[in-house]
């Protein structure tokens, strides 16, 4: 009984699979919203990858200038941010990209992020190609103070520094 259990299961990993041919999937993708003045805004998601080992070389949002993929670190009790090129995704994990670790930077805003709204983010992987997501925008006070970017400083590696707030 488990081995016919076991096989309609795989049967069914490879349908859901070969539906629309990509072994990556993104859950819980979102951004917090800006205040009305900001130009920067930073998107948050989790990629699950059912297949071999892909990177993600970057992305790209409507009504943003340039998105860039940023790790963050602690530097004498500041928080620094640094550009990242490519972000490695193991086969058969997930890689969460999330406040304080490796998240998509969102550049040069050409409208703040409105809680209630999405921005659509296309990410540009090496073997599956480009995905696309709707990231819906959330208020900041409705988000766990665990998931609220705190200040930091942030690099473009051109020796400009900025803090965010």
């Amino acid at each position: 009984m488990r081995a016919i259990l076991f096989g309609m299961l795989l049967a069914f990993a490879a349908a859901a699979f070969a539906a629309d041919g990509n072994p990556l999937r993104i859950e819980q993708p979102w951004a917090a919203e800006t205040p009305p003045a900001a130009h920067t805004g930073a998107a948050y998601l989790s990629i699950v990858n059912g297949g071999e080992a892909d990177r993600l070389l970057g992305a790209k949002a409507e009504g943003v200038g340039h998105v860039e993929l940023h790790t963050t670190t602690m530097d004498g009790g500041v928080m620094r941010m640094r550009k990242v090129e490519v972000l490695e995704v193991p086969g058969g994990t997930t890689t969460v990209l999330e406040p304080g670790g490796i998240h998509i930077m969102l550049i040069d805003l050409k409208q703040p992020l409105h809680a209630g709204q999405s921005v659509p983010l296309t990410l540009e992987f090496e073997k599956a190609g480009a995905l696309q997501v709707q990231v819906p925008i959330r208020k900041r006070e409705a988000m766990q103070p665990s998931t609220a970017p705190p200040a930091h400083e942030h690099s473009h590696g051109d020796g400009q520094k900025m803090k965010m707030e």
